[in-house]
């Protein structure tokens, strides 16, 4: 039998820590405490089912930046069981069409700025739903002040298993694929998020990353706000104003992906900037190169690297900041509620240091894909999720990522994984950064090709080649390098393997 689940937190905090600020826009300045909050999401709950007549299960997609009213209807969501659909606001009208059509909402939101690229969409041509638009908060206050929209909601009731969200997966393998975000999945996220992390009524953050990723919303976000916390939300990444921000917000967390972080080691005010209020940075995405965590360490900032999937969690694993070089190269550890195995093409488990696929099982594991039968018997077997990334399990069982399964390419009858070349290479002191794919070989079928990025120090390619020759079997040496300025990234942050198989 199904357990119900009622969530509603913004209720609690609102008895709790009434006049405590919840939220900060940064860039309007306007704030939201706890009770602000959930009066408002009270108010919007009533808006949506009597004004709109939404029902639990309708589906509201967004093109939006971060902004306040896109977290009033989160809080709105866990009080009426509608479904959340944010949209990547990069995308071509094309794009977005084919996400729209899956989703098929009722709602259309999108910021001021997108209304011309909406205007193209289906949707909004075929008026096949109707659209609102986000131009100022002022807006919704004035709507929701309505005295016929009462500040206390009577919260729908929803299964464990409906969904607060639809989050599309990046894509970079294939046609986006809608994951379901249950309710029972965000509960015990943020429960494992709190206990690896340490987040509490005390936590203090800014919220860079995009609304259209799981990152966005629930590697600190959801969380945060779950235990009570502060949030301040911006709409996008600037190097300069984050760096600016930490040391007069005083956050105690910050979490962004690799490349964010190098941005802002590059930022002239890097080196005066007091971090002395964070406990570490918190790293996802991609894996975060040596030299750059070393240099986040001269200036007093541990790093802590994690692991996840759009369809798990997202935190699943954690690498203790005290662990970052003792363990490099490692995503640590699994949190606290999750189970894992590795095992290898015939389901069979593997041993200690032996390479195999890593699934996962716990209650922060999705149902499956929006309309997706086909794919989410794929991912999901007996319970278990299918990652497809080949991992290995040392010794003192911290976890390492070897590679995508569809990244490893095939050398002369041998399986070759990049990432373990990478590995390799990021250790090179004249090496910054570094991606490794396979290309068509004549004589071998496929073979590896380096891209690189440097530190100041010039390398040649003999230089590698001869590093690697000392570090590598012979079939897993690229036959090809090229420098980079830098490693290109897809708008979530990761390593753009697509484009690069196309230089």
């Amino acid at each position: 039998m199904m357990e119900v689940w009622q969530q509603d937190w913004m209720a609690k905090w609102a008895v709790y820590s009434p006049h405590k600020i919840a939220l900060k826009e940064y860039e309007t300045g306007n704030t939201l405490s706890y009770l602000q909050l959930n009066s408002l999401g009270n108010k919007l709950s009533f808006y949506l089912t009597e004004k709109l007549n939404l029902v639990k299960g309708d589906r509201i997609v967004f093109v939006a930046e971060n902004c306040l009213e896109y977290l009033l209807f989160f809080v709105a969501a866990q009080k009426t069981g509608v479904i959340l659909v944010p949209l990547n606001y990069r995308l071509t009208t094309v794009e977005l069409n084919h996400l729209i059509e899956i989703s098929d909402p009722k709602f259309l939101i999108h910021d001021n700025v997108y209304k011309e690229k909406v205007s193209q969409t289906e949707f909004s041509k075929n008026k096949l739903g109707k659209i609102f638009e986000i131009t100022a908060f002022s807006e919704i206050l004035e709507k929701l002040e309505n005295k016929k929209y009462k500040s206390d909601f009577p919260i729908n009731v929803v299964d464990e298993n409906h969904p607060i969200f639809i989050l599309f997966t990046s894509g970079t393998t294939g046609i986006p694929k809608g994951a379901i975000y249950t309710h029972k999945m965000l509960f015990w996220n943020s429960i494992n998020t709190a206990i690896s992390l340490v987040i509490n009524s005390e936590t203090k953050t800014i919220n860079c990353m995009p609304p259209f990723h799981t990152g966005g919303w629930n590697v600190l976000v959801t969380p945060v706000l779950h235990h009570g916390g502060n949030l301040v939300i911006i709409k996008s990444f600037c190097a300069k104003t984050i760096l600016k921000l930490i040391e007069e917000e005083r956050f105690t967390l910050f979490m962004g992906v690799p490349t964010m972080l190098k941005m802002m080691v590059e930022e002239s005010s890097f080196k005066k900037t007091n971090f002395s209020s964070l406990m570490y940075c918190i790293v996802g995405g991609e894996a975060m190169p040596i030299p750059l965590i070393e240099i986040w360490k001269t200036h007093g900032v541990l790093i802590r690297q994690g692991y996840g999937l759009t369809e798990v969690g997202p935190n699943i694993t954690s690498l203790h900041q005290d662990d970052a070089i003792r363990k490099k190269g490692s995503i640590g550890r699994p949190n606290f509620y999750v189970q894992t195995k590795i095992v290898d093409e015939n389901g069979t488990e593997v041993g200690k240091n032996q390479k195999g696929e890593l699934l996962l099982k716990g209650p922060m594991v999705s149902p499956g894909y929006w309309q997706n039968k086909k794919e989410s018997d794929k991912s999901l077997k007996n319970g278990w999720f299918y990652t497809g990334d080949v991992v290995i399990r040392d010794e003192d069982d911290y976890l390492f990522v070897v590679d995508r399964i569809k990244n490893m390419f095939i050398s002369g009858g041998e399986n070759v994984y990049p990432a373990e070349i990478e590995r390799v290479l990021q250790v090179h002191p004249a090496i910054f950064d570094v991606v490794v794919i396979g290309v068509l070989h004549e004589k071998w079928g496929e073979v590896g090709k380096a891209f690189v990025v440097t530190h100041e120090k010039l390398l040649t390619e003999t230089e590698i080649f001869d590093y690697c020759h000392e570090k590598l079997a012979k079939y897993k040496i690229p036959k090809y390098i090229e420098f980079l300025k830098e490693i290109p990234k897809n708008d979530t942050g990761k390593i753009d393997r697509k484009l690069l198989k196309n230089k």
